[in-house]
């Protein structure tokens, strides 16, 4: 990975394997307060996950109306 933040697909791998440890200290635990807090966690990182494919979403729909707008300036000249 680059140096500075992750972006992308970096950070979804990031977050499954997040998840991917979540799962195994939730099977491990055998503290009814340790599953709560772990499923919260899972929660807050499954959150985490749909927020950054919406915001990849978003970033390629701003690229095409970018596109859009420097076709439709060339278009003018």
């Amino acid at each position: 990975m680059e140096k500075g933040k992750p972006h992308g697909k970096d950070v979804q791998k990031e977050l499954d394997i997040l998840i991917s440890r979540l799962n195994a200290l939730e099977v491990s635990s055998t503290d009814r307060a340790q599953k709560s807090i772990i499923g919260v966690m899972k929660i807050l990182v499954e959150n985490q996950k749909h927020f950054v494919d919406e915001f990849e979403h978003l970033k390629k729909a701003i690229d095409l109306l970018t596109l859009q707008f420097f076709k439709l300036e060339h278009g003018k000249n």
